[in-house]
């Protein structure tokens, strides 16, 4: 299973802004329960999409610049980015099914 690289509020704009290609991000916090399944999906995302979509996570109580700028209001929050700006995004604990359908739909568009 894929590993899912952390960023922080000072590589954000690195690893997600000026990142080519599709990036998703998962707004986290350890305290999260609904969190950690959102991780899991996403580790199985990372390993069936290598090569087409970047996948990082950033824990919100130690970072909590960017999730103040994107009203990162709900956790989990994952967010899909692409040439910079925010494509779609889903908060709280959704469907497993509905975050795949996410990232498919962004890869395919």
């Amino acid at each position: 299973m894929g590993t899912l690289r952390d960023i922080d509020d000072a590589s954000f704009a690195s690893e997600v802004l000026q990142a080519d290609g599709l990036v998703v991000v998962d707004f986290w916090a350890p305290w999260c329960g609904p969190c950690r399944t959102v991780s899991k999906v996403l580790e199985d995302v990372a390993d069936k999409t290598a090569g087409k979509v970047k996948i990082v996570k950033m824990n919100i109580d130690d970072n909590q610049e960017q999730a103040l700028a994107y009203n990162v209001m709900l956790l989990p929050t994952v967010m899909v980015f692409k040439g910079g700006e925010v494509q779609d995004r889903l908060q709280g604990g959704v469907a497993p099914s509905k975050i795949t359908a996410m990232i498919d739909e962004h890869l395919e568009g």
